[in-house]
């Protein structure tokens, strides 16, 4: 078969048909592929009766509205002004996107934002550093005290937790006698009370520092892991409050702050690691690998998966839970024997 005959015929019938359907011009020397699409269809409507019919009803889909709002001009009759020029601002400036375009209106650069709020409704801010947050607000509020001072010589910002007076060291440890012995209510009230009292504790040691030494770098970097520490745990002060913690968690916590309240943090640390990272072959959970099923597949469970990798919001309470046994070591010192790096506890 002669390869260059059959190409030149299917070369000529390709050129044929495109003749007939009369889509080049005298001038023209390339057309669409879109064009030719059109052309068959129309003929093909004409050869089998077919009428298109075109609903000029307006559509009141989202989409619609959505092209309507995406395509309108610079006509203020289409859409009012629902906004100040401050919220319109600062709504471009998270989106990092130029607050004024030369030559532009507020109501038009009102009707960018809109138009960016519909097309791309979610603003990607990746992985925040929480850290360098922290120190931001710190600075600012120094700043700010700086300014609002009367003269009474104190430059530094002070961190405080709200508790009840009445809740000591000693009425606490002689609540955890009762803990971990079936009762929720009693287990969530003490974990939240104790975590409450060391962050407390840590705050008045952060303020009772002289105003000196409130300026050094290791201060500031004291009080902004204590700032940092506070949101870390948020989370996990709501669901002790509401009584919502999952009971294998709940289960960690009350012989963390048990063994905690009695001053042995060896215990403590041993079960917040486990906590933390779990004791599975197989940390993330993972049971099957392939088409049979793996030797003690059924040994697995949640107490040996490593809660740390849950999600992020529990990689940050397990975080602060491991700073308040640090603070508590140092506040409350115990034997060394019983002591989690004795020598390398200092304080601020």
């Amino acid at each position: 078969m002669d390869f260059a005959a059959v190409l030149k015929a299917e070369v000529d019938r390709k050129r044929k048909h495109i003749e007939e359907k009369q889509i080049l011009g005298e001038s023209k020397k390339y057309f669409r592929r879109s064009d030719l699409a059109q052309r068959e269809r129309e003929e093909y409507e004409k050869v089998h009766n077919i009428k298109r019919i075109v609903d000029e009803k307006p559509s009141t889909s989202t989409s619609g509205e959505a092209e309507d709002l995406t395509t309108m001009g610079p006509d203020e009759d289409k859409l009012p002004m629902t906004l100040s020029r401050q919220e319109v601002i600062r709504r471009l400036r998270d989106r990092n996107e130029p607050i004024r375009l030369f030559a532009e209106s507020d109501y038009e650069a009102f009707q960018r934002l809109r138009k960016l709020e519909i097309t791309t409704p979610d603003i990607d801010k990746g992985l925040r550093n929480d850290f360098k947050a922290a120190m931001d607000e710190l600075e600012q509020e120094n700043i700010d005290k700086i300014i609002q001072q009367t003269g009474d010589g104190e430059s530094g910002g002070k961190t405080e937790i709200k508790l009840d007076d009445g809740i000591t060291m000693d009425s606490l440890q002689e609540r955890a006698k009762g803990l971990g012995r079936g009762n929720e209510n009693h287990d969530c009230s003490l974990i939240l009370d104790t975590m409450q009292f060391l962050m407390k504790s840590w705050a008045n040691e952060l303020n009772e520092v002289p105003p000196e030494k409130k300026k050094t770098v290791q201060w500031k970097t004291q009080s902004t892991i204590h700032r940092q520490t506070v949101a870390y745990l948020s989370p996990l002060f709501k669901k002790l409050k509401k009584r919502t913690v999952a009971q294998d968690i709940l289960e960690y916590l009350c012989g963390i702050i048990g063994h905690t309240l009695n001053r042995d943090y060896v215990k403590a640390s041993a079960i917040y690691l486990q906590m933390a990272i779990g004791n599975a072959p197989w940390p993330i959970g993972v049971t099957m690998v392939g088409i049979h099923a793996r030797t003690g597949r059924e040994k697995i469970f949640s107490q040996q998966i490593a809660h740390v990798l849950n999600d992020e919001t529990q990689r940050k309470f397990i975080q602060g839970l491991k700073r308040i046994m640090t603070v508590c070591q140092r506040l409350y010192p115990a034997d060394p024997s019983k002591s989690l790096e004795y020598n390398a506890v200092k304080s601020v």
